[in-house]
This record gives C-alpha cells, sequence and structure tokens, in this order.
C-alpha cells in the first residue's frame, strides 16, 4: 500500500467520512489522483461512497470495518517496532525520550491540525 493511501485511510479514521477534494487537499495530491486512489482502496474494500444527509449532492468517502481493521493493525505494528527499538536505547536515553514527549506530542497535534485542514 503506498504512503499516500495509507495516509488517507488515517485521516478517514481520525476524521470521519470527507469529501473526495476534501481529502485532496489534505493529502496534497490532485483531486483526480485521489479520485483514483479512493477507487483502488474501494476495490479494495477499505473505503466506501456514502450519500451526505445533509447535501444529496454530496458523496463522502468512508471507511470499512476493514478499512479501520488496517489502520488498527497498522498503528499496532508500528507500536511494536518502536517498543522494541526503545527497548535498545540506554537508560539516559530513555529518560532523554521522556522529557521530549510532551514536546512530541505537541508537534503531533499541530501536524494533526494541519493535516484537517479549516474546520467544515
Amino acid at each position: 500500500m503506498s504512503l499516500t493511501s495509507a495516509a488517507t485511510l488515517a485521516t478517514l479514521d481520525r476524521t470521519g467520512p470527507r469529501r473526495i477534494t476534501d481529502l485532496a487537499a489534505v493529502e496534497g495530491v490532485t483531486q483526480p489522483a485521489m479520485t483514483v486512489l479512493v477507487r483502488v482502496m474501494e476495490e479494495a474494500g477499505l473505503v466506501e461512497r456514502r450519500g451526505d444527509a445533509s447535501d444529496k449532492r454530496v458523496t463522502l468517502v468512508c471507511l470499512t470495518e476493514a478499512g479501520a481493521s488496517y489502520v488498527r493493525t497498522r498503528r499496532q505494528e508500528g507500536v511494536h517496532a518502536f517498543e522494541r527499538l526503545i527497548g535498545e536505547l540506554t537508560g539516559d536515553e530513555v529518560e532523554a525520550l521522556m522529557a521530549a514527549l510532551p514536546a512530541l506530542q505537541h508537534l503531533a497535534e499541530l501536524e494533526s491540525q494541519d493535516r484537517e485542514g479549516p474546520k467544515q
């Protein structure tokens, strides 16, 4: 799976259903490229398109259960990889990481806000 596909699935997991144009903007790709990507993920059973109850002209891209499961599995694999790597650090290095956690958390929050774009 491409990084853009994985990032798009993670965005949908974090923010809920989105328009293709919104996803394209958040992921930094063109709308036609996102349309193709959504079609491929749809064929793989990871996303589905649904109508928007508030605007019948709009189609939203939604995660399927398989898509949500994929995101959860990837996140868990990442956690295990970091656990293994942190286990190889010295005590001083672990302490330095612990001291940096508040700043890293803030960076993650800023990145998330930046990727989600303006609130609708």
